[in-house]
């Protein structure tokens, strides 16, 4: 009986590999099997189209898709996994855009194998000219990362050496922002116990950089990824002195070598000036096209924004609902607001609240922000449902997605609404110690806009604690009225 890369390389030898590759990656490189899931999903739309006579004029998986689905080629259940598949890869390429730990990315890979080959078994008679075959699935093996470890140091391997740079460089930024987390959650409860895991964390998060950037370094000679992500630490300063300057001459090497990631980011220099590269927006078209049709999601967001800053708000629309279709965040928020306002499009409040509440699952905080808030208004309005909700959501949801902001980017509007949600009690409990602490926090990080909303806000809890404690005789309330009050006078 054949196993399931056996099965994968009836399509071809190229998808046969790559399965093998990105099956080899899941608990190690994680992000990279995702990618490599993403890539055979375009060549097997290929395949398929090379099969039915059928000429795809777009190297855009999206448009890809969607011409199959179109001409009946594929169906709608086929064409929607094929879009998960591909919104997978977007995750892959920017893990830390959606918040994801290493757990959950490895569960990601893991389910994405199995979606792929649900994927070949449903299309194995358009490409292979036969029905599915039996085929046993061999389970992943545990100790690929060896074998990468020992490809990169014995045998300077560069594509191991990348690769290895890589699962550091994913491991830094997902402990980075555990250790965000914690010193969040520090801010609000005065716990000064978790200070040695927050070290202990930033500690871990410097080490893996600075390995990650001698990796990409030792490999950035040869391969033009290692060279992108070396330049990508040099600008940032990951694990490496900061030097943006031959960082950023580093990114523009690997964009003429046509690193699609590089594309996109030299784009974007050229859309707003960066410190060697004044603003050309001719040039910023370019690269943020090139980028866009190897898709690069960021690219085709970048293009929304060259084309809106333009006042082409059509052709504006078109790039940033490619992009949110792409399943990236900031630009299913985008598109939203565009469909709520008509810019560029129709108004169409129901599918701009499907697409905000899309973007707020997937962690873009000021969608969380904004659905949270519908949320709150409708039950302080004693209203089952806020109106234009495509889904019925409760305040359980609207407190996640208020810590989750707070979580994320310390996010003051966030802090104020969940503070006020506490003190008035619509979240079902009434909690000023952690209305107090949210403000508190709200006041370290707030503009002086955003003090303005704070200070009545403060006078108004405070007077509200000072009236419970005169009437209250429970001891446990006021413990708690005591302790608001000493952070509100701290």
């Amino acid at each position: 009986m054949l196993n399931d890369t056996e099965f994968a390389s009836l399509f071809s030898a190229s998808i046969g590999e790559d399965y093998r590759l990105a099956k080899s990656y899941v608990h190690d490189v994680p992000t990279q099997t995702l990618l490599r899931v993403r890539s055979i999903c375009h060549r097997l739309t290929q395949l398929i189209a090379e099969q039915q006579r059928l000429e795809l004029d777009s190297p855009n998986l999206f448009d890809r898709i969607e011409r199959l689905n179109q001409q009946r080629v594929i169906d709608a259940r086929i064409a929607r996994k094929l879009h998960k598949l591909r919104a997978g890869g977007n995750r892959g390429a920017h893990p830390e855009k959606f918040h994801l730990t290493l757990t959950q990315l490895i569960e990601l890979a893991q389910k994405s194998i199995a979606d792929l080959l649900l994927v070949l078994e449903q299309v194995s008679t358009l490409c292979i000219a036969k029905s599915s075959p039996d085929y046993l699935f061999v389970p992943f093996d545990v100790i690929a990362g060896r074998d990468l470890c020992y490809r990169a140091v014995m045998e300077a391997d560069v594509e191991a050496q990348y690769l290895v740079g890589m699962s550091l460089k994913s491991k830094a930024l997902l402990l980075k922002e555990q250790a965000q987390i914690i010193e969040q959650q520090q801010s609000l409860d005065g716990d000064t116990h978790t200070q040695a895991s927050e070290n202990s964390l930033n500690a871990q998060v410097e080490a893996s950089f600075e390995q990650a950037a001698y990796w990409f370094s030792t490999a950035s000679h040869r391969h033009p990824r290692a060279q992108f992500e070396y330049g990508v630490c040099l600008l940032h300063g990951y694990g490496v002195k900061q030097d943006v300057i031959t960082g950023e001459h580093l990114i523009a090497s690997a964009a003429a070598q046509r690193v699609d990631q590089a594309m996109a980011l030299l784009g974007y220099f050229y859309l707003v000036g960066s410190e060697t590269l004044a603003q050309d927006l001719g040039q910023a078209k370019v690269f943020l096209l090139q980028a866009a049709e190897l898709d690069v999601a960021e690219a085709m967001a970048n293009l929304g924004v060259y084309y809106y800053q333009r006042q082409a708000l059509s052709e504006s629309f078109l790039w940033i609902q490619k992009a949110a279709q792409a399943g990236y965040p900031h630009s299913q928020f985008h598109l939203a607001l565009m469909l709520a306002s008509g810019e560029g499009c129709d108004v169409d409040l129901q599918a701009s609240q499907v697409w905000m509440q899309e973007a707020a699952v997937q962690g873009q905080v000021d969608a969380m922000l904004h659905v949270a808030t519908q949320i709150l208004d409708g039950a302080a309005n004693e209203s089952e449902e806020p109106k234009h909700l495509s889904k019925q959501l409760s305040v359980k949801d609207a407190e996640r997605y208020l810590q989750q902001a707070i979580q994320y980017e310390y996010n003051v509007p966030a802090m104020i609404e969940l503070s006020i949600a506490l003190a008035d009690g619509v979240l079902g409990r009434i909690d000023v110690v952690g209305s107090a602490a949210l403000l508190v926090l709200a006041k370290n990080h707030a503009t002086a806009e955003e003090l303005e909303v704070i200070r009545p806000l403060w006078d108004s809890l405070s007077l509200q604690v000072e009236q419970v404690q005169q009437i209250t005789l429970d001891p446990e309330q006021l413990k708690s009225l005591t302790r608001a009050q000493e952070l509100l006078k701290a």
